[in-house]
Order: C-alpha cells, then structure tokens, then sequence
C-alpha cells in the first residue's frame, strides 16, 4: 500500500517533467523486474512512474575528466584542520557507538570516522538527487548503463525488502546514498541495524552508519591491530616502474627486496603493493598492506586510500589530545 506522503509527493510533481513511462527500456524492465525478482508490477509501475530523467546528472557524469591530481593537491582537499576537528567531534559525540563497534567488528573508530568525513563530510553534504531518478536516468540514458541498470535493479529490492519509500531517498547524481555513500547493492549486503528498530537506516540513524562501514571493512577481511602502509625509499630506479601498476598486493617483503625497494625493519615480511606519490618536494613511495587494499575496496583510489588513512591518523592524535 502506498503512503500519503508517496501520493501527495506523486500529485506534487510538474506535468511537464519528463519521465520514463514511454522510453523503449521502461516496458522490458518491468516485466524483468515482476519475472525475475516477482516484484508487484502495481507497485513497480507506481514507482517508477515518478522517475524524472534528469539532465543535469547525465551531463556530470560523461564531462570529460579532470588530469588526476598530484598527492599533494589531493591530500589538500582532505586534511583541513576543520575536517580534523569534526572527526574528533563525531567520535566523541557518537563515543558509546564506537566503543562497541570496534569490538564488535575490529575495525579502529578513527577509520570509520575518516570514510564518513571524506565521503560525505560527517553527514553535512549527502547528496541532494533522488536515488530513483539518478538510478532511472544513469539506468535508462547514459550510454554505460550496465552498472546503473543493476542498480536501478538492486535500489528497488531494497525498498521493497526494507519497507522504504523510492521517492524519497536522496543521494548522489551516481545514486550514492547515506553518511557512507553506499549503492543499493553495498546497502544490501553491508547495511547494519544497529540499534535494532528493525530498520536499516543510512542516512538518518549515525549509528547505524558507523555499524554498516565497519561491517563493510570487517566482510573484506580487515586485520585488526595490523599495520597499513609504510613510508620506503628505492635503492635503484628500476624498482620504480613497479609503482602504481595495481592495486592488488604484489610479493612478499623478499620480492620487493628483490625489486630494489628498502623495506621497512619494524614490520614483518607481508605482502604489499608499491605505490608512487606526488609531493611538493618530488616522489614519495609507500609499501602497502592488505588493511590498505581493504580500503581501496570503499573506493578504488589510491590517493582516496591514504587520503583516508592520513586522516584517521590525524583524527585519532587529535582525539587522543582532547
């Protein structure tokens, strides 16, 4: 059954806006959708009449895209004092949440902190688009749509199986949603109850926010207490070329040793992946753990990796200052 505020929100809309009831994929979708998944076609058709195609998002997405910046550029949009300082604000204003959190899952508060105060600023900037005509516009209209049109699919098994309203939630123009910004398909396999109020709430309940990126972590196979990077120099510059080639772990410390990298003497032989940073002063290089992989899972950056990593590290001496 439909809530009054889905009609009255359905009655609200502009008769003008253009939606998706007459393109070509709007048939054929529903009828996978009720085949596939035995979605209520009534309750298909009702919501995805609403999806308004949106312009502006097909014009975000396909801008041709900026030179990646160097790590010194990136690493100044993430390390301001003021995003610090929030970070230790939000771990003492949720304190009790993660002193259960990160023994539950193992994974360190400072880290958590970092994602949500990177991705969405602590909850101040969670996106201002509605999932359903970001998913429906990027599903039905953006030339690359293969990854949208599952999540277009995934977005409405979880209203369905989480008793929420499509046209309300709000998130990214990439259908991103919630203080940690996850797509329906993260939302339903790592989403957490955490206070258990029988709802999965992401963008409301900062608890259970905390609880589904700690959760996201722990199912990559987080390693509690273990380091995540260190600092390395080259004793040749043919090891160089093995920098930045993948995210993916690659040797132990014996191969890298091999390579001509000086490995670190304070943490025992592991795996690693190499990488090569910009800095205002020339190269840095960095050997990197699996828990470093484990974060490249959240984004698949390099750069977002330790511009995540740096910041827990200031958040958590800040907090441990407070």
């Amino acid at each position: 059954m439909l809530s009054a505020s889905f009609i009255l929100l359905f009655s609200s809309f502009s008769a003008d806006a253009e939606r998706y009831t007459e393109h070509p994929k709007y048939e054929p979708f529903i009828q996978e959708m009720v085949s596939e998944h035995d979605y209520n076609e009534q309750d298909l058709r009702a919501i995805l009449s609403q999806a308004e195609k949106k312009q502006g998002i097909l014009d975000a997405i396909s801008r041709p895209a900026e030179r990646t910046k160097a790590w010194y550029e990136y690493r100044e949009i993430f390390l301001k004092p003021n995003r610090i300082n929030l970070g230790v604000k939000f771990l003492q204003d949720h304190k009790e949440t993660f002193d259960k959190v990160e023994v539950q899952y193992g994974v360190p508060r400072e880290l958590i902190a970092a994602i949500i105060g990177v991705e969405t600023y602590y909850g101040r900037i969670t996106g201002s688009y509605r999932v359903i005509d970001a998913l429906s516009t990027l599903a039905f209209d953006y030339p690359k749509r293969s990854l949208f049109y599952r999540e277009l699919k995934n977005f409405l098994l979880m209203v369905r199986e989480n008793d929420l309203e499509a046209t309300e939630l709000m998130g990214s123009y990439a259908g991103a949603m919630g203080l940690g910004q996850f797509i329906p398909s993260s939302y339903i396999s790592y989403a957490r109850d955490y206070d258990g109020d029988g709802k999965k709430d992401i963008w409301n309940n900062v608890d259970d926010a905390i609880a589904s990126v700690a959760y996201y972590f722990k199912r990559y196979h987080w390693q509690t207490g273990e380091p995540i990077a260190s600092e390395v120099t080259l004793n040749n510059s043919e090891a160089d070329k093995y920098a930045n080639e993948t995210l993916s772990l690659g040797g132990d410390f014996d191969v890298w040793k091999q390579r001509g990298v000086n490995v670190p003497k304070d943490v025992s032989s592991r795996e690693a992946a190499l990488f090569r940073y910009e800095t205002e002063n020339g190269q840095q290089y960095w050997l990197a753990y699996k828990n470093f992989y484990v974060i490249t899972r959240y984004n698949r950056s390099r750069l977002y990796a330790r511009a995540v990593y740096e910041l827990s590290q200031e958040i958590k001496n800040a907090y441990g200052k407070s």
